[in-house]
């Protein structure tokens, strides 16, 4: 499926293009949709199944093999129909109408553009960290099989994230490994005429030039930027060198190169979204580039720009404490945004600083990305039920005098793409049950389906996945002895190490201090005890990486690798270092038990559990994230009493033994309790319950429906209308937020009386209103909720205007509640009232009567 944007000439010119034959298998080797759709792993396998098994990625398999053996497999007639019928198929992918097209045809939703400073696609493309790459990578796949239409917006590292290894200490050492943009499966964007795709941005002193490149995900584009190119200076080239490596001069460089670059690169291809979806706050810069670009194309202000534009941008927040969101100086603002904000948007950098900081008059407050996110955003979410939240309270300060409740942040709890998290014998399973459109189409019979499927083939299907596990983990295990010069003695017993039949414990994650990777190491001897029953053994596996920057990070890592060492830790827990995708892959599909320890509320959402859902593996986690709206005491099992607190030795310790009791008393005892045929009955039903009712409400699609329907498709609707008529109802907006902003400190409340008969309160206020025009407002009066009720919010009706003795015009409200609240309960207050504004979010001006 040809680009309108690629050129007529050679895309490969290296490449044996003149082989009939060959463009099909480049075809397919371009299209990430390799990395959950396996069905073309035999040909790449069949190229070189060294090569695959080591990279997966057939875009380095297609462009390493000989010519002549790509002759020859594509002379075999059954290679040749393998290829042909997966190029139908990628044909017919391309050419059917999915979820969206069926159900929101004719929308106004033509175009959204996903910004993210990761995605996590493809071990073939090393572009990510972890778990925000993780979810929009799931979600831009999802995209992909629902057909929505969505095009992606990031960055391309020439090192990426950090590679991991151990060194003979136990310590985390550091790798930065170069990515070959050539051996990566995109291809640069050219213009019609062959010229490479370039875009100029000017920094201080200095222009920058970026490279455009293009990775096709199924049906959806991403398009990557980097500054890795010749014309610029060494020291510029390297801004796109590594991902959250370096300062925050750095940081906010390449904040600039996805934001502002991004933005400019889809004015360069034609492709005007209605909807900007920034997945957290280091892309909030496409806000005000949005803004210049209709400031262009209209000749309006910049305040009429941004009332157009923030209709059609959602923030989604991934961050649960405040701290984590990226904060810049002001200096450091004004220097590489000074004669942006002034020339390019017309405004004063001191206004630009505004719209990053909760006070805007305190010229020393940092500039926070989020806050810049959120005041030009028409709507904010977090990603679970939890998260939304935290995230309220976070972002209280930014809307003073409004209760929690109100403050706008809603939530979609994050789901994970499950055809690229489950293994060939999950694929096999589920499809057998429920059909190969279960992830893309509803699927109301799944959860009857799954529980249909008797005692017998679930725990085959489980001993199938353990043994596939067992056996990546010695492979991995044993290669990387080898690599670090262990004995060949030890690098042999590797190879024998674990066994598919005991019960497989996994962990692995980022070690931060917040996830408490080490609390199952509170005390060492009575974790040996434990794994080391020679009656219910117990094996652990381990991955995960520390930031270089975070020391205490890299002692927990360490403080494990010196646990393992032990003679009888050895035999049951391994440490698998350099955490990537295809390690998360397989540990997935194996353990029977996934272990996960944040402290509360810290884990925003977490997806590495949800993974395990498909391939029956079952969760043991704290009651955070989307585990505390997932639990129910027959789909797993619950750590910690769901409350929130602070950084508590006495909590960890409590919670550490919590851990090993659940372990000991609960799910050690279930997994071995077997019958006369030797299944776990009672562990069967646990993972069927788990398999059948989290798995659809946890997966990738189901969050990506709902992000359509609840914000892309009225986002959109939201923006055409405020553009149309040459940014009428734009302008309209910025000259009502205007008159507000004049009058509101100088209304005030006047006499508030309420008289009570059998049936109601009967409530009236004054209120003085300096002459604004009254349909500005909405009188309300408002009770804060009792218990675990609910707040109450009743609209007060506008009766009349009378003077009082001095002459002063008040205007006259309203309103009745029942008898059986009470009276003392309401309060009046005045707040903005638009039919086409998001309030508070657009505007958080709110007057109290007391």
């Amino acid at each position: 499926m040809k680009s309108p944007f690629q050129s007529d000439q050679p895309r490969y010119p290296s490449l044996p293009t003149d082989i009939e034959g060959f463009d099909a298998l480049a075809t397919l080797a371009l299209d990430l949709r390799s990395s959950w759709n396996h069905s073309t792993d035999v040909i790449w396998r069949a190229l070189d199944r060294e090569l695959w098994d080591l990279t997966h990625n057939p875009w380095v398999v297609l462009q390493t093999v000989s010519r002549k053996r790509i002759e020859q497999l594509l002379s075999e007639p059954a290679f040749r129909n393998n290829l042909d019928q997966e190029l139908q198929a990628w044909q017919q992918l391309h050419e059917a109408s999915p979820w969206f097209q069926r159900q929101h045809a004719g929308s106004e939703l033509k175009q959204a553009a996903y910004f993210s400073m990761e995605f996590m696609l493809s071990e073939a493309l090393p572009i990510y960290s972890g778990g925000l790459g993780n979810v929009a990578g799931d979600q831009l796949k999802a995209v992909s099989d629902l057909g929505v239409p969505v095009v992606g917006v990031g960055l391309l590292y020439q090192q990426g994230y950090f590679r991991q290894t151990i060194d003979a200490e136990g310590s985390q050492q550091a790798l930065f490994p170069y990515n070959d943009p050539g051996q990566l499966p995109i291809t640069p964007l050219r213009r019609p005429d062959g010229q490479w795709l370039r875009l100029e941005i000017l920094l201080p002193g200095y222009s920058v030039w970026l490279r455009a490149w293009e990775a096709q995900v199924g049906r959806v584009k991403l398009y990557l930027l980097d500054s890795n190119d010749a014309a610029n200076y060494p020291a510029h080239r390297s801004i796109t060198s590594e991902l959250y490596g370096g300062g925050p001069e750095l940081r906010l460089k390449q904040e600039l190169v996805l934001g502002i670059g991004g933005w400019r690169l889809l004015e360069a291809l034609g492709i005007a979204p209605e909807v900007c979806h920034l997945n957290e706050g280091h892309a909030a810069f496409a806000v005000l580039e949005r803004a210049r670009s209709f400031m262009n194309a209209t000749g309006h202000s910049f305040e009429v720009a941004l009332a157009a534009t923030r209709a059609g941008n959602l923030f989604t927040t991934h961050t649960a404490v405040a701290a984590g969101f990226d904060r810049f100086s002001p200096k450091l603002i004004e220097q590489y945004l000074g004669r942006y904000a002034t020339q390019m948007l017309g405004i004063e950098v001191q206004d630009l600083l505004a719209l990053g900081r909760q006070s805007v008059d305190n010229p020393n407050e940092m500039f926070n990305m989020a806050y810049l996110a959120i005041r030009g955003s028409g709507a904010i979410n977090g990603v679970s039920r939890l998260h939304g939240e935290v995230s309220r309270r976070i972002f209280e300060p930014l809307f003073p005098r409004w209760p929690e409740a109100e403050i706008p942040v809603g939530h979609i709890t994050n789901g994970v793409h499950m055809p690229s998290w489950d293994s060939a014998a999950a694929d096999q399973l589920w499809t057998e049950v429920c059909g190969k459109e279960r992830w893309r189409e509803p699927c109301p019979k799944l959860p009857e389906a799954i529980r249909k499927v008797s005692d017998a083939q679930l725990w085959r299907f489980r001993i199938e996945s353990s043994k596939a596990l067992v056996e990546f983990a010695r492979d991995r295990l044993s290669r990387l002895l080898a690599s670090s010069g262990a004995d060949e003695s030890e690098v042999e017993a590797a190879k024998h190490r674990f066994d598919p039949h005991a019960l497989t414990l996994g962990f692995a994650r980022r070690f931060a201090t917040y996830k408490r990777p080490n609390l199952l190491l509170h005390d060492p001897d009575r974790l040996l005890r434990l794994l080391s029953d020679p009656e219910r053994p117990v094996q652990l596996i381990l991955a995960g990486k520390a930031h270089p920057a975070d020391d205490a990070g890299k002692e927990m890592i360490r403080q494990w690798i010196q646990f393992i060492r032990h003679p009888l830790a050895r035999k049951h827990v391994i440490f698998l270092s350099d955490y990537d995708m295809l390690m998360t892959e397989r540990l997935v599909q194996g353990v029977d038990v996934w272990v996960n320890t944040p402290r509360r509320p810290w884990e925003a959402s977490g997806t590495s559990g949800m993974k395990v859902l498909v391939n029956g593996g079952i969760n043991l986690s704290e009651l955070d994230g989307w585990w505390a709206e997932a639990y129910r005491p027959e789909l797993g099992w619950a750590l910690g009493d769901g409350q929130e607190h602070q950084d508590d030795s006495a909590i960890d310790a409590a919670e550490a033994e919590q851990l090993y009791q659940i372990l000991e008393n609960e799910v050690i005892p279930e997994f071995y309790d077997r019958n006369a045929e030797g299944i776990p009955t009672a562990w069967l039903q646990r993972m069927r319950n788990s398999m059948s009712t989290l798995t659809p409400e946890y997966s990738a699609t189901r969050t990506v429906r709902q992000y359509t329907e609840q914000h892309y498709l009225p986002a959109a609707k939201a923006y055409r209308k405020r553009i149309a008529f040459d940014g009428q109802l734009a302008t309209g907006i910025a000259n009502w937020e205007n008159s507000l902003k004049e009058k509101w400190s100088s209304l005030r409340f006047g006499a508030v009386q309420c008289h009570t008969d059998a049936n109601e309160h009967h409530f009236e206020v004054e209120v003085y209103l300096d002459g604004l025009d009254p349909s500005f407002v909405a009188v309300q009066l408002y009770a804060e909720a009792r218990e675990e009720g609910t707040p109450r919010c009743v609209e007060m009706r506008r009766t009349a205007s009378r003077p009082d003795d001095d002459g002063t015009p008040w205007t006259v409200f309203q309103a009745s509640v029942p008898a059986t609240e009470i009276a003392d309960d309401y309060t009046a207050r005045v707040i903005p009232i638009h039919s086409d504004v998001a309030i508070p979010l657009e505007l958080n001006l709110c007057l109290w009567q007391r």
